[in-house]
């Protein structure tokens, strides 16, 4: 999906107008619209913006990640990142072992 189809797609699901997103990014609604439209793209200044509002990472506006990850979920892992290396792989244990538990549920 491209930038446009991202923007419009989860405005629309977050019930944010096409006025109010451009009110709240400080541009004009015709803007927004081009930008919906991919006739032009946005600075990266107003494309963080639009992220934050949308709440998603900017990676997933762009198209470069299939997985919308929320703010919250963003900086618990940007957190464990921080941990030293034996409390970051007893995490990653834990989370390792309810993937194995979730897959193994959906197959039965």
């Amino acid at each position: 999906m491209d930038f446009g189809s991202i923007v419009s797609e989860l405005r629309k699901q977050k019930g944010i107008s096409q006025t109010d997103l451009a009110s709240q990014l400080g541009i004009h609604k015709n803007v927004l619209g081009r930008y919906e439209r991919n006739e032009v793209y946005p600075s990266i200044d107003i494309a963080r913006k639009i992220a934050d509002i949308l709440d998603v990472s900017l990676d997933y506006l762009t198209g470069k990640e299939d997985v919308q990850i929320d703010k919250n979920t963003s900086s618990r892992i940007l957190e464990v990142s921080k941990f030293e290396p034996e409390d970051r792989n007893h995490i990653f244990s834990v989370i390792d072992a309810f993937i194995a538990k979730r897959k193994i549920q959906s197959i039965l």
